[in-house]
């Protein structure tokens, strides 16, 4: 009977093209390719999304993979090695450190218990995912297929891929909270508790406690040196690895919501997902459709990860953002504590391979060992566990086929800890966040802890007793990585969560409509109106100005409405200020000097509700630190932008300039994207954090806007585009849209596909 099913799909394949005719301009090409078991298609539709057919999900996954590499070969081997220690095989001496630190972080444990925990079919599917990669990668070694101009640069080759390598890589993941651990130590090394609220927001709320046995000052400077290395991107700058600069407070984040069919404009759910992460060229995540007689999925996803993370398949729809469970402590282990040593091998490009020497305890890796002291930290981590790949349980949703599937897929779910939205095409719409749940012998996870039973954990949260919405009565549910457990809930999840600005905007928006559209939800992911602004606006209210400068900020902010448009002048002070001027001037006026060294940075959520409650601080204090501050920065947008604040516009500072980790002598005007002028900021919809230099750092990677049900009226943006290559049309074709807010068709139907295709190649097995 599976015999047959699979002719009749070989033979539906072959002869799909002509049963649907291929619009003129169509470009057609053929393949054969080794490895594949029956003829398939990959039509790439005119914004360079692959739409893959084949005759069964092992050939859907191997293509799928094969149309990454072709995409993002040199993106994907990066990651890989990466994530494995490999990359002084192919850089050479300079990565032994990058790679001793990445593989602390390596799966050690049983594969065959890692498998297990995915969905049913996900190590075939991985099996074959990879082999499509290593067919290109045979391609380019075969010179059939061009090799991508950074091997070339940097004298090295693509490696070929195991399935293991996909899952066994767990630096990927978003999981929290160590580098918090370390900055509230380091506040409190001499420091008072009392202090906290102005340097991180606790929710809910709660005092912080000094675990018995811990002593703040035990926790070295360079305690997150290879965590920090372990898990950050490759920078190539000549023969030196420079690391991305982390914030520990800062959090990428994400908005998605969900509308129900009682308020949709369409009569059907309506899905929406936009998750924010540091931008890069290519982008981290790839847009592809697969279609199988027994699996059809579209959406996006990391594309070193067969399938996606989020999008669709034919009956359900789910979405992601961060929800901040703690899935990390830093262990402090006392001089003398045994460590287990593992001996591995590094290969070295030019030079012998060397030795390097992994230590271990009992509570995981060992990140650092302080010779003065002679104690040693470990990070103890879910990610340790099987089940914990990133994103990798997405894999339980791709046959998901009603809401208590779905609930099943977020039972599996481990890292990261994610709001997981879903939508069916029946109507149902729902809220169930997911992610390994550490449970505390005591404590509760804001500082590092003492070796020992006292601290341990004693086991993972049973995921049934997570929180969860279904169908509510208002007919929508949005996140944006704000606190949103449900008053009462009695279990520890997590402490530190981002601030409320971009779901306040989100609800106010989604509130005011009685019917919520397409068009809605895309304005909605492109709006760049802040409450953070409004509340600093707010605060200034009743201030009289001391200065010219002073007066003239006061001018400009009163009566803001927080929207943060390019041209908008007032954007521009409030940016300045409220990012480079007022968190350091509260600091100054309320931290003792003493303290100040090691207080770490404060961000503006935290600094406002100190001033608006007045608890740190007397009015006068506080008027201080407002119109100081507000002077000192428009002493700076003068400098930045010139004397005249009526030609100043938010946009000549924040603008998307993107340009590739790695520069190429003579390549950098065609390698690079942008500069485009841009809104919005980390406090609004469209979430578009500056960086030191104001350019936009990170944001929506990714926009996804479904139609339930009616998956061809659905819409998406990739940005700069779906390709790596800047010789394809599609490394930057997305940029301009994603720029302006404006969107691509994300076509589920063959005859839709068809009508966008731009090229359409036909795959053979090759005899």
């Amino acid at each position: 009977m599976m015999m047959r099913q699979a002719m009749m799909a070989m033979l539906l394949l072959a002869t799909a093209a002509t049963a649907q005719e291929v619009p003129p301009g169509v470009r057609q090409d053929r393949l054969q390719l080794p490895g594949l078991s029956a003829p398939g298609e990959i039509v790439i539709d005119r914004a360079g999304i692959p739409h893959i057919y084949a005759a069964n999900a092992r050939d859907g996954f191997f293509l799928q993979g094969y149309a990454v590499a072709r995409d993002r070969l040199w993106q994907i081997d990066l990651w890989r090695k990466r994530g494995l220690g490999r990359l002084a095989a192919s850089f050479g001496p300079a990565y032994v450190a990058q790679d001793r630190a990445a593989r602390l972080f390596l799966y050690r444990g049983d594969m065959a218990a890692e498998w297990a925990a995915y969905a049913p079919g996900a190590k075939d599917w991985t099996e074959a995912f990879v082999a499509g990669i290593n067919a290109y990668v045979a391609e380019v070694e075969a010179g059939r297929a061009p090799l991508p101009a950074e091997f070339t640069a940097t004298g090295s080759r693509p490696e070929r891929w195991q399935a293991d390598d996909v899952v066994r890589i767990r630096s990927n993941a978003l999981i929290r909270n160590i580098p918090d651990e370390v900055a509230r130590a380091r506040a409190l090394c001499g420091g008072d508790v009392k202090l906290e609220p102005l340097r991180r927001t606790i929710e809910p709320a709660r005092s912080v406690t000094i675990p018995k046995g811990l002593d703040p000052c035990s926790i070295p400077q360079g305690v997150l040196d290879d965590f920090t290395l372990g898990t950050g991107d490759v920078r190539f700058d000549g023969q030196k690895v420079v690391l991305a600069s982390r914030d520990p407070e800062a959090l990428e984040g994400s908005n998605n919501w969900v509308i129900a069919p009682a308020r949709s404009a369409t009569g059907r759910p309506i899905l929406a997902n936009d998750p924010h992460r540091a931008h890069s060229i290519p982008n981290l995540r790839y847009l592809s459709h697969i279609d199988t007689p027994e699996l059809k999925i579209a959406g996006a996803g990391e594309p070193a990860l067969p399938g996606i993370s989020f999008g669709h398949n034919e009956d359900a729809a789910w979405a992601i953002t961060i929800f901040a469970i703690d899935q990390q402590d830093l262990v402090v282990n006392p001089k003398g504590t045994k460590l287990a040593d593992v001996r591995e091998t590094i290969a070295v490009k030019g030079e012998a391979p060397r030795e390097v020497v992994l230590k271990f305890s009992e509570d995981g890796p060992i990140i650092h060992e302080d010779p003065a002291s002679g104690r040693s930290f470990a990070l103890r981590a879910t990610w340790a566990r099987p089940g914990a790949s990133a994103y990798f349980n997405a894999t339980w949703a791709f046959q998901a086929k009603g809401w208590t599937d779905f609930l099943a897929a977020r039972d599996h779910w481990g890292a990261p800890p994610l709001n997981l939205l879903y939508a069916g095409r029946d109507g149902d719409i729902g809220w169930a966040p997911g992610g390994f749940v550490p449970v505390r012998a005591a404590g509760d996870g804001l500082l590092p802890v003492p070796a020992g039973k006292a601290h341990r954990w004693t086991g993972l949260l049973d995921a049934r007793l997570m929180p969860v919405q279904h169908n509510p009565a208002q007919g929508w549910l949005a996140t944006a990585n704000e606190m949103n457990i449900p008053a009462g809930y009695p279990h520890l999840l997590g402490l530190e969560w981002a601030d409320r600005s971009r779901i306040t905007r989100i609800t106010e928006v989604i509130a005011a409509k009685q019917k919520f559209g397409l068009t809605d939800a895309m304005a909605l992911q492109n709006d760049a109106t802040s409450p953070m602004a409004r509340r600093a606006v707010a605060i200034l209210r009743g201030l009289a100005g001391r200065s010219d400068g002073e007066r003239a900020a006061l001018a400009l902010l009163a009566g803001w409405d927080g929207h943060e448009g390019p041209d908008s002048a007032a954007a521009a002070l409030y940016e300045i200020w409220a990012g480079r001027h007022l968190p350091g001037a509260a600091v100054k006026a309320i931290v003792p000097a003493a303290m100040q060294a090691g207080f770490g940075r404060t961000g503006i959520g935290a600094v406002l509700a100190v001033l608006e409650e007045g608890k740190l601080v007397t009015q006068e204090q506080r008027s201080a630190i407002l119109l100081d501050s507000l002077g000192t920065a428009f002493a700076d947008a003068s400098r930045l932008l010139g004397p005249d604040p009526a030609k100043w516009r938010w946009g000549a500072l924040h603008v998307a300039d993107f340009r590739p980790a790695l520069a190429i002598a003579g390549r950098e005007a065609e390698r690079r994207v942008g500069p485009l002028p841009i809104g919005g900021s980390g406090s609004t919809p469209m979430a578009m954090s500056p960086a030191a230099d104001w350019h936009v750092a990170a944001g929506a990677s990714v926009r996804l806007v479904l139609d339930v049900g009616q998956w061809d009226n659905s819409v998406a943006i990739n940005t700069p585009g779906q390709s790596g290559d800047p010789a394809s049309p599609h490394y930057r074709d997305l940029f301009p849209r994603w720029a302006t807010g404006h969107y691509v068709p994300f076509a589920w139907s063959r005859s839709r596909v068809l009508q966008e295709a731009e090229t359409l190649i036909r795959v053979t097995p090759q005899p």
